[in-house]
This record gives C-alpha cells, structure tokens and sequence, in this order.
C-alpha cells in the first residue's frame, strides 16, 4: 500500500499541533510541516483547504482532519 501524504499546518505555540506531531512521531508517520503564523502562502492554502483559520489542519493523502482528532486522523492512516 502506498504510503499516504501527510501535511500538517500549525504553529509553534498550539497545544494540540504538539499532540498530533507526537502522535506522527510515535506512529512512524512522516510528515511535512507549515508554520501558518510565519508562510503567508501556506496559510492561504490552509484556509483554501479548511475553511478556517484554526489550527492544527491536517491533510492525510488529500482528506482534511481540522484538529487534532486521533481516532479520524488513525483511521485515515489504517493505524
């Protein structure tokens, strides 16, 4: 199975961004990472996305997950 694309936008200072970061670490999961409070350009794409400005927005292989939603963003995953 190919491995799914996993982005995720966030800033520094969100709690539940930390979460869903460590959540990857933990799982194996690779990740890119846009910090929405300094790149204009990928907070636009965020907003294009989501919708919103709330932080963290994760895209898993083009499907949005907005927050940090474990049991959405593990089953999107197959975890």
């Amino acid at each position: 199975m190919k491995e799914k694309t996993v982005k995720i936008y966030s800033t520094p200072t969100c709690h539940y961004c930390n979460l869903a970061k460590d959540f990857f670490k933990e799982n194996g999961v690779r990740y890119e990472e846009y910090n929405v409070g300094t790149d204009m350009e990928k907070r636009k794409e965020m907003m294009d996305k989501s919708g919103q400005m709330g932080v963290p927005v994760i895209d898993i292989g083009g499907e949005v997950v907005v927050g940090f939603d474990e049991a959405q963003i593990s089953k999107i995953l197959g975890l």
